[in-house]
């Protein structure tokens, strides 16, 4: 099963996280599909904190693909920010 989650990267104590498209039985920051966003918590006021490919995520949702609950709230936070 295709699932929609976060994998961490970063460096300690800075984390950055890439929203992909990932086979749910590969490790968290293992092998993805396909990268989808990324989600920056330690963003600047410069910069942005959350980046989200709305049509490749309804794309991966219309073939199945579940979301993580963290990334359904994150998703719905982009697309308020993007309207």
């Amino acid at each position: 099963m295709v699932v929609i989650r976060l994998a961490r990267g970063g460096a300690k104590k800075r984390p950055f996280y890439n929203i992909v498209a990932a086979d749910s039985r590969n490790r968290r920051d293992g092998r993805f599909i396909e990268r989808v966003g990324f989600y920056n918590p330690m963003a600047a006021e410069s910069e942005k904190g959350l980046v989200v490919n709305a049509e490749r995520l309804e794309y991966w949702k219309q073939h199945g693909a579940q979301l993580s609950p963290t990334v359904l709230r994150l998703a719905k936070q982009a697309a308020k920010a993007a309207a």
